[in-house]
């Protein structure tokens, strides 16, 4: 069965579409926020007689034309159907007062990748909050969780909170973009007009565990270039955080880890040393990649390929969270002065004063582990076990499908 998003239920219902006749409409997209057929959801919501007055884009643009990590996004008007366009991820990272008035529902479109980090979630929340401010309906129109529902990592801690920590959710969290709505709804205390057109069909635990297999993969960032990465993605994000490159500059980023200055054969054989149990469900390989920009730029990489596809993929096995860890732990084990963290003088996501990857993790709970010569995997496990099982309960009655 195909699966419809609710992108394509919202355009093929006139019932969904009919309360949307007089109102003026918003759109938060990105490149992925396509139809079945890959005609773009604005140029669909047009052609089909919605009133689009103003479009909202997020990290990366509505073109998603950024490359890099933390590049701001202009704001400008639409060269087809002349309507503002304004970046959240610019001047802004919450709607202004001024874009508010420009609509009275806003549909968002985003594809996710079913992590914490991933920026996405966050800009839905800011969404929500402006929305209950300003008295304005918000509707998801919703897309599947490529990671699809396995739960991982420790929750962010209070205080943590970031541009990239919405809340204190698991790092790998298991739901899509509309039952996340209404999960901050809830915890925030949020009253807002708010809805969510369903997918059909979609069964995350069928074919392709999360992400349907009728279905393209089109990048909804520049760096997420297919599902391997989508599903690695919630542990090689942490390399973000590290003096280590996440291959940025090569042609499958976040999907690796390495530097110049590592054997990778010997970290992969250390990481199976310590933590055989945490390597389930992939294949790791060891590689020679140089990134054509980024971190260690020019320079001949050693690393480790994470393959989260193919015959070895196990969905219910694979930890991408644990696996990134025990990459850390194996290369603290082989160097143990090895500088494998970004110091505070890198700012990552507007922070001051602190590692990016405490940042990254909520809390500095996994740094330390890594860093503690004494510490063991059922030491991480005995942080994140407890987090894992209370956000599984926290979320099992907003499961929508």
């Amino acid at each position: 069965m195909t699966v419809q998003f609710g992108i394509d239920r919202l355009l093929a219902d006139p019932a969904l579409l009919k309360p949307l006749q007089g109102q003026r409409v918003a759109l938060l997209a990105h490149p992925a926020s396509v139809t079945d057929d890959l005609t773009h959801s604005l140029d669909a919501l047009v052609a089909a007689g919605v009133n689009v007055t103003a479009v909202f884009g997020p990290q990366h643009g509505v073109r998603g034309d950024l490359q890099d990590n933390m590049m701001e996004s202009p704001d400008f008007t639409d060269p087809t159907h002349g309507m503002p366009v304004f970046s959240l991820y610019g001047e802004v990272r919450r709607p202004s007062g001024q874009s508010m008035h420009t609509f009275d529902v806003m549909l968002v479109d985003l594809q996710d990748l079913g992590c914490r980090i991933y920026t996405y979630v966050t800009t839905l929340l800011y969404v929500l909050e402006a929305a209950a401010e300003h008295g304005k309906a918000v509707w998801v129109l919703d897309r599947p969780n490529p990671a699809g529902r396995p739960v991982e990592g420790t929750r962010l801690r209070e205080g943590w909170e970031s541009f990239v920590g919405a809340g204190p959710m698991v790092m790998r969290h298991g739901l899509t973009m509309g039952e996340m709505g209404h999960w901050f709804i809830r915890h925030f205390g949020l009253d807002v007009d708010y809805r969510v057109i369903e997918m059909a069909g979609w069964e995350p635990d069928g074919p392709g565990f999360g992400w349907p297999t009728t279905r393209v993969w089109i990048n909804p960032s520049p760096n997420a270039a297919n599902l391997n990465m989508a599903r690695a993605y919630a542990g090689t994000v942490m390399v973000e955080g590290a003096t280590l490159s996440e291959g940025r500059g090569t042609t499958r980023p976040l999907e690796l880890f390495g530097a110049p200055d590592i054997d990778a054969k010997a970290v992969i054989a250390e990481m199976q040393r310590l933590a055989p149990e945490w390597l389930g469900g992939c294949k790791l390989r060891d590689i020679w990649f140089e990134p054509t920009f980024h971190k260690h730029m020019k320079q001949l990489n050693s690393g480790i390929h994470i393959h989260a596809e193919g015959g070895w993929y196990d969905h219910a096995a694979f930890r991408p969270w644990r696996v990134q860890a025990l990459g850390f732990k194996a290369i603290r084990s082989l160097y143990p002065d090895y500088p494998i963290w970004r110091g505070t003088d890198f700012k990552y996501e507007y922070t001051d004063d602190v590692l990016a990857i405490d940042v990254i993790n909520g809390g500095p709970d996994l740094r330390l582990w890594v860093d503690d010569a004494g510490s063991v995997a059922g030491d991480l496990d005995a942080l994140a076990q407890p987090d894992e099982a209370a956000w599984r309960d926290e979320i099992s009655d907003l499961l929508l499908y």
